[in-house]
């Protein structure tokens, strides 16, 4: 089923209408019914009862995302929750392994007391929790030198701080985030695939192809790097998709 973006996004935010100066234009947007007037709307092309809510000459028409348009800025609102959710669970780790390296030999101690009452558990379970890969990680932790885990806490903020960036530049379709965000998730591609030579997951997966997926997309999509005409075209695009119906509805060539 074919999503109509431009209805669809009328419907949550409400109509656009604009009177131009030009009697041309303005006759084409603009009808009498036995209710009043009535304006064609700039995003679904349906016409409003009721005053316009602006006027003045058609270059100074509100540019209204349309279509294409309307789409992108949905996945890109998408991606921008995805890296803010990222983003906050990165900032909780950090600000759990810099707790960590303050108390490491308290945690240690009470880890061992932990793993001494539940090892005969796990035992009668047939579990060996010596041999266990998710408790010989934690006890490798305990070998980490202050000063290294205090590194990674602070490597972990600056990529938390990356994906937060990300995250607000997308939900308002900066090009400048668009650019950021196709770099630093290229950038991270080849160690999520050196990861899954160690161990898979599903997790693993279908993160790294959600990753691959937003780089391609975004770069051709937004024409970064100038694929498809880049910026020059990106922004005839944009223009067009939210002034065609105006002039296409004035009679007007564009």
């Amino acid at each position: 089923m074919k999503i109509d973006w431009d209805r669809r996004t009328c419907a949550r935010k409400g109509h656009i209408t604009y009177a131009p100066d030009d009697p041309r234009l303005r006759v084409r947007l603009h009808a009498e019914t036995a209710l009043g007037e009535v304006w064609r709307c700039l995003r679904c092309g349906d016409f409003v009862l009721g005053e316009p809510h602006g006027s003045g000459p058609a270059g100074e028409a509100p540019l209204v995302p349309r279509g294409k348009v309307l789409r992108d800025l949905f996945i890109l609102r998408f991606l921008a929750i995805e890296r803010l959710v990222r983003g906050v669970f990165i900032v909780l780790v950090a600000v759990a392994v810099w707790k960590f390296s303050n108390s490491q030999d308290s945690v240690r101690r009470l880890f061992d007391e932990y793993l001494n009452v539940l090892r005969p558990v796990f035992r009668h379970f047939h579990y060996d929790l010596d041999h266990s890969p998710i408790v010989g990680t934690i006890q490798k932790t305990f070998g980490y030198k202050h000063s290294t885990l205090v590194l990674v806490a602070a490597l972990l903020l600056a990529y938390a701080l990356i994906e937060l960036v990300e995250a607000v530049g997308l939900w308002y379709a900066k090009r400048w985030a668009e650019y950021l965000t196709v770099v630093a998730t290229a950038a991270f591609l080849p160690l999520e695939i050196y990861e899954l030579t160690g161990h898979i997951s599903w997790v693993k997966i279908v993160t790294l192809l959600l990753n691959i997926l937003a780089v391609v997309y975004i770069a051709l999509a937004k024409r970064l790097f100038g694929l498809r005409g880049g910026r020059r075209a990106f922004e005839e695009e944009r223009q067009s998709a939210s002034l065609l119906e105006v002039e296409e509805s004035a009679g007007v060539p564009v």
